[in-house]
């Protein structure tokens, strides 16, 4: 008896991972790269995918260098299209506080705070978010955008 083969559906994995330092121009080198890695997926720049990744990843980023910074330590930015989706994660090495907001427990800032802004963004763009801890030490900040069916048809070919 011979076995019969299974048709396979080729998938094409598209990740990217960087370690950045944790100061402010390794968070700016953290947007300017999505942007780039995202245009050479195939999302071109000024698409409402590839704005809202790029500002989400420079909040995330802010936040890891100035909340999330172990001196010494770097943070790392990881970007992959997954089913209909770009993902972003930002890990920091900081466990304890400040932690981040949770999802759905994101509060907006009163006028005059000068703090607090940058989870409100997160939560309006992402369709999906969330803080997941990691091995001590550290945090990953995860969110997903979800592309539309052009784009996703785009990038599968």
């Amino acid at each position: 008896m011979t076995p019969q083969s299974i048709p396979q559906i080729p998938v094409t994995v598209r990740v990217f991972r960087q370690r950045l330092s944790s100061t402010p121009r390794g968070a700016r080198l953290a947007r300017h790269l999505t942007l780039n890695q995202l245009h050479t997926w195939g999302i071109p720049y000024g698409t409402d995918v590839s704005d809202a990744a790029g500002a989400i990843v420079a909040e995330l980023a802010a936040n890891a260098v100035t909340h999330g910074r172990v001196p010494g330590r770097d943070f790392e930015l990881r970007l992959a299209i997954v089913t209909g989706s770009v993902r972003v994660e930002v890990t920091d090495t900081r466990s304890g506080p400040p932690r981040p907001p949770t999802p759905g427990a994101v509060r907006s800032p009163r006028s005059l705070d000068e703090h607090g802004r940058g989870f409100v963004l997160v939560d309006a763009l992402a369709d999906r978010w969330e803080v997941i801890d990691r091995e001590p030490p550290g945090k990953t900040v995860r969110a997903e955008i979800r592309l539309p069916e052009w784009i996703s048809e785009l990038i599968s070919k």
